[in-house]
């Protein structure tokens, strides 16, 4: 990735970089995959508040090691990219939203629960693996570039490349299935704020 200030930065396996726009930012990512062309990796867009929409950008990039790992008694696996959880700090910081973003791995047949403060928005995103999501929606099947919207049934579980949703409340369980479940959990500030996206034309 190639950023206007001059900066050029190679993403390598377990990094994470984060770019507040702010008044502007002009950046370009040139993924790399393997010999095949696959890579693997997400992408999340966080809306700032009206009061920061000018706000000065700002780039940080975290590297694989600098990600605390947290593992449980029963082999639950959290990385901690961002906000505070379990008694760790995640490296990414300044974030108006305040987004604890982490990357969960539950072991086979287990069943884990997970705190969510009841002032944030949450959401589970499953990229490996299945499980059972107690009191969500029901999983959305996101689909691959070839197929569109309005040809995806709503799945029965939570599998790979499933989003669920979760309303109010102070916790999340998921009941894992034989192969075991990881998926991102992400939650955040709740504020009613307007928000456009902008995309290049073609």
């Amino acid at each position: 990735m190639a950023t206007a200030w001059g900066m050029k930065v190679r993403l390598r396996p377990g990094m994470c970089k984060w770019m507040t726009a702010g008044r502007g930012i002009i950046h370009q990512e040139m993924p790399k995959g393997d010999a095949s062309g696959r890579m693997h990796g997400f992408q999340l867009w966080a809306n700032l508040p009206a009061s920061l929409k000018m706000t000065v950008p700002r780039y940080q990039e975290v590297k694989k090691a600098e990600i605390p790992q947290i593992t449980d008694d029963d082999g639950t696996e959290v990385r901690l990219v961002c906000g505070k959880f379990w008694g760790k700090t995640g490296p990414v910081d300044g974030i108006a939203a305040d987004p604890i973003y982490l990357d969960v791995t539950v072991p086979p047949g287990r069943r884990k629960t997970l705190p969510v403060e009841t002032t944030r928005h949450a959401f589970a995103y499953v990229f490996a693996g299945s499980g059972k999501f107690c009191n969500a929606s029901g999983p959305l099947a996101v689909p691959t570039e070839p197929v569109g919207w309005a040809d995806v049934k709503p799945p029965t579980d939570a599998a790979n490349r499933s989003l669920v949703l979760f309303d109010r409340g102070d916790e999340v369980m998921v009941q894992a299935e034989e192969e075991g479940v990881r998926f991102l959990l992400v939650s955040a500030s709740r504020w009613k704020s307007p928000w456009l996206g902008m995309v290049p034309s073609s």
